[in-house]
């Protein structure tokens, strides 16, 4: 258990890490960009990566590493990849109204929530 949240910090540091030095980067070789490209390439990386390793896990017998790779450094990276992986696994488990519920619900709770947490802290700090 210990082992395991270690790797868990561990990789959730190198992923948040690598998320900031992508966004600069990005910000270098772009400049300033009203859109948020540097996250959908942080999304786009990190949800390729999970594929990568979920495979690579199945067929090389890696699993006990998934808390250093999957849990900490995709989700330091990216939670998108985590959440990508999910609505995937649905899918391919023929749960297509689930997949499409999963996606809805957490994109749209997720919006609203954020909202709903402006609305709050506007509320105390104003």
């Amino acid at each position: 258990m210990f082992s395991s949240v270690l790797q868990v910090a561990l990789g959730g540091a190198v992923g948040a890490t690598l998320r900031y030095l992508t966004g600069m980067g990005v910000f270098r070789v772009l400049g300033p960009q009203e859109f948020p490209v540097a996250i959908i390439i942080v999304n786009v990386i990190g949800s390729f990566l999970m594929g990568v390793f979920v495979v690579a896990a199945a067929q090389r017998g890696l699993h006990h590493l998934s808390p250093l790779v999957v849990t900490g450094l995709m989700g330091g990276f990216t939670t998108f990849s985590a959440f990508s992986l999910e609505a995937v696994t649905l899918y391919e488990r023929g749960a297509f109204g689930y997949a499409a519920l999963y996606v809805g619900l957490s994109v749209g709770l997720s919006l609203a929530a954020l909202a709903a947490g402006l609305l709050v802290a506007r509320g105390i700090w104003a």
